[in-house]
């Protein structure tokens, strides 16, 4: 988070300002799925989903923050935040967040 404080405030804003909307809806009841509607969350696997900058402003870099919505426990687990660098990347960075939550999986 650090970097992009530094390198890219503006989509660190634009996502946070998207994760606060996402998480206020969470607390109303919603659930995690139905979310997908707001234009900014993106379904991946295994319950794994997308946080992106839209809704910043102009001229921003694709930037994703992975989060895991566990309904279980009604915890909400930041997982990474990458700028979206292409197709291969971004299924790299997937993989990472399902060995993440398949990890958190398993310690419960």
């Amino acid at each position: 988070m650090k970097w992009f404080a530094k390198k890219r405030k503006n989509e660190l804003i634009a996502v946070h300002d998207n994760l606060d909307t996402f998480f206020v809806a969470l607390s109303s009841g919603q659930k995690p799925l139905q979310l997908s509607n707001l234009g900014f969350v993106h379904i991946e696997q295994k319950g794994v989903l997308a946080i992106d900058q839209k809704g910043g402003g102009g001229n921003l870099a694709q930037t994703r923050l992975y989060v895991f919505p566990d309904e279980r426990t009604e915890t909400l687990h930041l997982i990474s935040l990458k700028l979206k660098a292409g197709k291969k990347q971004q299924n790299e960075d997937v993989q990472e967040c399902l060995k993440f939550v398949e990890s958190l999986l398993e310690s419960e």
